[in-house]
């Protein structure tokens, strides 16, 4: 499975790539974001067990991704956070993905599999083991560090640690 805004910044192509270098099939799902970019690189990779399923509502989405033996996660930039990561391991799904931006902080071998960014033969490779990681784990890395309860959690904590009165301590030479 992969999902998210069908653009260059996203890497479907590079998903499609990945899953057909492993042998598999891919299912690819979100809102065209850029047309031309679609038309060029996206649409000629389609077929043989990949296909595009358009912008999905939330909910068929998620049961989707909870049914998926993986998802791919390919980011052409460093993004800050993967939304799409918390929500496959939400779901109890593997993640293989690129390792870029907060990907290596979400990711632990128990729940998916990184390769180095843009290395397409790598991820295809990374698949299959991915596929046979624990699906309890994944659920279990979501519950531990996606979940509401610990991004406030987290929050509280930086907010106390930037409003603590500054502490100075005397230095003696």
């Amino acid at each position: 499975m992969w999902s998210g805004r069908i653009v260059p910044e996203k890497g479907p192509h590079l998903a499609l790539d990945a899953a057909r270098a492993a042998g598999r099939g891919l299912l690819l799902a979100g809102p065209v974001g850029d047309r031309g970019y679609f038309e060029r690189s996206v649409r000629p990779r389609l077929g043989g067990g990949a296909r595009y399923l358009g912008h999905l509502p939330q909910r068929a989405l998620a049961h989707l991704v909870g049914l998926a033996s993986a998802t791919l996660v390919t980011p052409c930039w460093d993004e800050p956070y993967g939304l799409v990561v918390a929500e496959s391991l939400a779901s109890g799904t593997p993640v293989c993905a690129f390792a870029r931006g907060a990907l290596p902080e979400l990711l632990t071998p128990a729940c998916g599999r990184l390769v180095p960014a843009g290395e397409t033969a790598a991820l295809g490779e990374a698949v299959e083991a991915t596929t046979r990681l624990s699906r309890a784990e994944a659920r279990r890395r979501a519950e531990r560090h996606c979940s509401v309860d610990t991004m406030v959690d987290r929050y509280e904590r930086l907010y106390a640690e930037l409003t603590a009165p500054a502490r100075t301590e005397a230095v003696t030479r």
